[in-house]
């Protein structure tokens, strides 16, 4: 193979390319990016067995080919190359890459020992609208267990709707839901979809989405092979679907609340870091009080010492106390995008459900921490 291109487009999408590669893979050939000159573009391609990623560089090919090359020494070469044209060319001695002023020789191993990442995308479901997938799939992805021994808790829950999608995320301590999600998507298919897609394949898309100049993204999905495919302009994100049965989530959402509270997001969590201060001493245990016009937050660590602070709120219903991880509420706070929340509660011992106010279509349900004394 022969092809010439632009360096900076090679190091932008080698970035993203390059959080497939596994730095513990027990296969060799896993290690590498498998690169392929094609007419007009380079793809490279990545895989650690649970994700893929492909991506599409604009390039001058003489001779198509295709290579596999050791993906931590090409990152960061490539990565310190000078703006400018290279030129990528394979050799007797490996794959050669040339710039203006350097030369680099990688050693290879053969194509044909990579794994082939899919055999076809299947049928298309749907076409994501660009400004949706960071916006929607943020709110209920953080909430998935990074535990895959429970692999439904691992994973994001994608089920048809009649206004959209349903979009649901636990790890058994708490749970994220987003009604009627990715509301503008064009749906493709005519039967009912209830998957569940890898929390951290959802992350990647998230990722895809940041890139300004990416558009929409058509997601096909192969039941024959368990495979979701997510295909954005120039890059394609592979994952392979979780057959588990996703937790009755319906069971524990409360009906109704004995305690119903609104409050500002940005105060509540400038109260709630500064108690996680003296919290993470004893466990992240922060403690809240519902006042009438407050929500007082505690946290006490008899090693270290002890802050309260009050944050001004509207509280209707029974005034009352309830105790969480701190970090469980930091996650909720930081991935919200709602300036104000409203928080639901029957007692102590029963799961917390916070709202959006501007968003009555997410909710977000955290288990409460039974503790022993007045905190």
């Amino acid at each position: 193979m022969k092809v010439s291109l632009i360096s900076d487009n090679l190091q932008k999408k080698l970035l993203f390319v390059n959080h497939a590669i596994s730095t513990r893979s027990q296969l060799p050939i896993l290690l590498n990016f498998l690169i392929e000159a094609r007419e007009g573009k380079l793809n490279i391609s990545a895989t650690d067995l649970e994700i893929g990623i492909i991506v599409e560089i604009p390039a001058k090919t003489e001779e198509e080919g295709l290579v596999t090359v050791p993906a931590k020494t090409f990152v960061e070469l490539v990565g310190m190359i000078p703006s400018g044209k290279i030129t990528l060319e394979t050799t007797s001695e490996g794959l050669v890459m040339v710039s203006e002023k350097e030369e680099n020789t990688f050693q290879t191993a053969p194509a044909d020992e990579f794994p082939k990442l899919y055999e076809d995308k299947g049928p298309q479901l749907m076409t994501l609208k660009k400004d949706l997938i960071g916006s929607d799939f943020s709110k209920v992805v953080f909430a998935a267990s990074p535990d895959s021994e429970r692999p439904a808790l691992s994973g994001v829950l994608i089920k048809d709707e009649k206004e959209g999608f349903l979009l649901v995320a636990t790890d058994g301590y708490r749970l994220s839901l987003k009604k009627h999600a990715l509301k503008t998507t064009t749906k493709k298919q005519a039967e009912e979809v209830s998957i569940i897609v890898p929390s951290r394949v959802i992350r990647e898309l998230v990722q895809m989405e940041k890139d300004e100049e990416a558009g929409n993204v058509d997601v096909y999905v192969s039941k024959e092979k368990n495979q979701i495919i997510f295909s954005q302009n120039d890059t394609t994100l592979i994952g392979r679907l979780i057959e588990a049965e996703f937790p009755n989530y319906e069971k524990i959402i409360p009906a109704d609340f004995s305690t119903k509270t609104i409050f500002d997001k940005d105060s509540l969590q400038k109260a709630i870091k500064a108690g996680y201060v003296f919290a993470r001493q004893t466990a992240g245990i922060i403690k809240l009080s519902i006042r009438r016009e407050k929500i007082i937050i505690s946290a006490n660590a008899p090693s270290v010492g002890k802050n309260q602070i009050e944050v001004e709120a509207k509280t209707t219903g029974e005034e009352n106390e309830i105790a969480f991880n701190a970090r469980y509420l930091l996650d909720f706070l930081s991935n919200t995008t709602g300036e104000t929340v409203s928080f639901e509660m029957n007692g102590p011992l029963n799961p917390g459900v916070f709202k959006e106010v501007e968003d009555p279509t997410f909710m977000h349900l955290i288990m409460p921490i039974r503790v022993q004394e007045v905190v």
